[in-house]
């Protein structure tokens, strides 16, 4: 069986592009989904994942991936209270696992999801994209989060990891996190995964942790999963074949000492979801996000892909972040979420495949 080719889509009444768009981008099987509406901590009920089931159905896609059940903060901060997110979180589990679910993504970063300093910028050829500036992202975390949360109330959108409850109680959460530092939040880890393993075992789902984005500590806070050193640790720490990764190479190149083609072939069995993002560096540190052409970037596309390939990788794939093209800009598409770039990144990644099918993966 090939490596299985996703979309990302934030359900209906939430995402302006429509399933039947993304039915005739040729090799899309999967719709990557989620319940957005759902805060950190609460119970997916069967009722709600059923809703989404019967939206996909007509269209002959599986659900088979989620991103992301996100994790409570007092699990993360390592609370007394957590016990009582991670029954919740099991019970999430085994409701995903009565409709077919078989991969959770998730991320395990302190109080912010990605971080980026402009939604929009000018890339040079008309279209825009997601770009981090990092003189921006110093000591004013409420200016930065000011930024994201406006775009999102003027536009009516959530972003999942910006929820606007969780934002409003930002001076809380960091005093929260105060005693967190790197090895403290790598313990609460642990103990989260050590206690999902069994139901991971009883329901066949794979935990799958995506990258730190970017992958350095920010506003004082400490990030995990950055590096391969990092990885190795972390598949190590919980040695279970229900312990996986979800790969994302914009995330990790956005470090350029990152070298995602040879992760790929380290761990190749234990990544369960692989994001396939480009990224174009500057040399003051910013980054910006670019097409998903190899040369539009330095990510090393057509290494990490033909790396997929050598190892036979038969997992879950999706295009990650693209531009904004073709008249999608603010009001009309989520930054980093539009069709058009998506769809364009999904037949480059699967003409790579095909030829390297065709040559035997020479």
């Amino acid at each position: 069986m090939p490596m299985q080719m996703g979309f990302r889509w934030y359900g209906e009444g939430n995402d302006k592009i429509s399933l039947s768009h993304i039915k005739q981008i040729p090799g899309v099987t999967s719709i990557v989904w989620a319940l957005h509406n759902k805060m950190p901590g609460e119970v997916w009920e069967i009722d709600e994942i059923a809703e989404v089931q019967k939206q996909l159905e007509p269209y002959g896609f599986n659900m088979d991936v989620v991103e992301s059940v996100n994790v409570h903060d007092d699990i993360k901060i390592g609370l007394s209270t957590r016990d009582r997110y991670i029954e919740n979180y099991k019970t999430t589990m085994r409701n995903l696992a009565k409709f077919g679910v078989k991969v959770i993504c998730y991320n395990f970063m302190p109080i912010f999801d990605w971080t980026r300093s402009n939604l929009f910028h000018e890339v040079g050829d008309g279209s825009t994209a997601l770009f981090y500036e990092k003189g921006m992202i110093q000591d004013d975390y409420n200016a930065m989060a000011q930024y994201i949360l406006d775009f999102t109330e003027k536009y009516n959108m959530s972003f999942p990891g910006w929820e606007p409850e969780r934002m409003a109680k930002l001076d809380e959460l960091f005093k929260a996190y105060e005693g967190v530092d790197h090895e403290k939040l790598w313990a609460n880890l642990k103990y989260f995964l050590e206690a999902l393993m069994p139901t991971c075992e009883e329901t066949g789902i794979k935990m799958a942790i995506h990258m730190d984005d970017p992958p350095w500590d920010i506003f004082g806070l400490p990030r995990l999963l950055i590096n391969e050193e990092n990885i190795d640790r972390f598949l190590n720490m919980v040695d279970n074949p229900y312990n996986c990764l979800t790969l994302c190479s914009g995330s990790l190149n956005a470090d350029p000492n990152n070298n995602v083609a040879e992760i790929v072939r380290k761990h190749c069995d234990r990544i369960a979801f692989a994001h396939i993002r480009n990224v174009k560096h500057f040399e003051n540190g910013d980054f910006s996000e670019a097409s998903h052409r190899d040369c539009d970037g330095d990510t090393g596309i057509l290494d990490i892909l033909k790396a997929y390939h050598d190892c036979g990788y038969e997992g879950y794939i999706r295009p990650d972040h693209g531009r904004h093209l073709w008249n999608e800009g603010p009001g009309n598409v989520r930054p980093g979420y539009g069709l058009y770039d998506r769809a364009l990144g999904i037949m480059y990644m699967l003409g790579v495949w095909d030829m390297l099918d065709k040559l035997g993966g020479k």
